[in-house]
């Protein structure tokens, strides 16, 4: 059964074309990229940070893990030459370090430059929260670097977006579309969100692994370093596991935004009617101004169901999403792959979905599963909120300048 509601979305949407809706979606893809792509940099960087990564506070502790470190591995006392193992790594290897010089001793004295420096570094690249995260990599890496991917974040939200709003206005609205025949319109959101983000997850896969390696990134290399870098990474992984291995995390992907998308419009629209229903209540015996507040109105009811269905949607499926960054920051080349088949051992992050989940769940308990939820959150609910506000409203000028059009010829 369709309801008044969706009868009037219907009507609207007849009055709009494909092109109008797919630049009312690039317009929102350009200012909700260049808002929250910040955030999305701490995301990565907190999701990608094992929990063994996690810095002692104390000097005292953190001789204690050098201790039981190789006496060949060193400090130097300028950070600058201090080359990390990994980038989840504690431990640094000293350049020109004496092999004899054991480590423990250096660190643990606590007035050793070495040691401190060591310490200090290792601090800076530890995240603990989404504004320490803010904090740090604007204060050593530069402001420019928190909009690092932003390129390749662009080039994904634009066709990205285009085919999942007016995939998912299509869907709601065709009168020849099978969820409008067939889905009772409770579950029509659900059903039509989940279709559309199936359809443009697969298309933009490859260039959202592209740039989460790039925001993953943690040294204060420039843009374009990092950028050849990565690009370079993704051409080895193609060479060595095939073309396919740059859909890895796609069933992620789809494990985290197909539910996200079914919850987030099932909330939007119920959240929006219930706005749009208190709203007409509340101005029957005002519809004299009704018309000078509709773009107001638009933008408003959009911003705030946009922004509460996004924010729960995103802590639901936070856990996905920790899986999905984990498995696409893996840095897996042909050599690597090779020595663990001989060896008969799977990496975490080449396991199916539920036995990944669970290595982590196992390893690092509930927190390591909803890992970066906070910067999730604060990055999807504006996100949302800004996209969907920014669509309905470009739609609605749309509207009203092709019903203009039409009333003067």
């Amino acid at each position: 059964m369709v309801n008044i509601g969706t009868r009037e979305q219907d009507s609207s949407e007849a009055n709009i074309s494909a092109g109008q809706k797919m630049l009312s979606a690039v317009s929102g893809s350009l200012l909700t990229s260049l808002l929250v792509t910040p955030l999305d940099v701490v995301r990565v960087r907190l999701q990608s940070q094992s929990k063994s990564s996690t810095i002692p506070r104390s000097s005292h502790s953190f001789a204690a893990l050098f201790t039981s470190q190789s006496p060949n591995l060193g400090v130097t006392a300028c950070c600058r030459e201090v080359f990390w193992m990994s980038n989840n790594s504690p431990v640094c290897l000293a350049a020109g370090a004496p092999a004899t010089t054991p480590l423990g001793a250096l660190a643990a004295s606590s007035s050793s430059p070495a040691a401190q420096c060591a310490i200090d570094e290792s601090r800076q690249k530890t995240f603990t929260s989404t504004l320490d995260g803010l904090r740090k990599i604007a204060r050593h890496e530069g402001i420019s670097s928190l909009w690092r991917g932003l390129s390749p974040t662009l080039v994904m939200a634009i066709p990205g977006n285009v085919i999942y709003f007016t995939g998912y206005d299509s869907l709601r609205s065709n009168r020849r579309s099978p969820i409008r025949n067939y889905v009772p319109d409770t579950y029509a959101p659900l059903v039509a969100g989940s279709i559309a983000r199936v359809a443009a997850a697969a298309a933009i896969s490859p260039i959202e692994m592209f740039r989460t390696r790039m925001q993953a990134a943690p040294s204060g290399a420039s843009g374009v370093t990092v950028f050849k870098e990565t690009l370079i990474g993704l051409r080895k992984l193609a060479h060595t596991q095939g073309f396919t291995s740059l859909w890895r995390g796609l069933t992620l992907t789809m494990w985290r935004d197909v539910p996200f998308s079914g919850i987030y419009w099932w909330g939007y629209e119920t959240v929006r009617d219930n706005l749009v229903s208190m709203r007409n209540v509340s101005r029957e015996h005002l519809q004299h101004v009704k018309s000078s507040q509709d773009h107001t109105a638009t933008f408003v009811d959009s911003f705030v169901a946009g922004a509460t269905s996004g924010a729960v949607a995103s802590i639901i499926t936070t856990p996905f999403d920790v899986g999905k960054t984990r498995q696409q920051v893996l840095e897996s080349d042909g050599s690597r792959a090779r020595s663990n088949i001989k060896a008969g051992y799977v990496m975490p992050e080449e396991r199916s979905m539920p036995r990944f989940l669970y290595h982590i769940w196992k390893e690092e308990g509930p927190s390591g599963l909803f890992r970066g939820w906070a910067a999730r959150c604060l990055k999807v609910a504006p996100a949302c909120a800004i996209m969907i506000s920014s669509y309905e409203v470009g739609k609605k000028m749309a509207r009203r300048m092709n019903e203009k059009n039409a009333s003067q010829s």
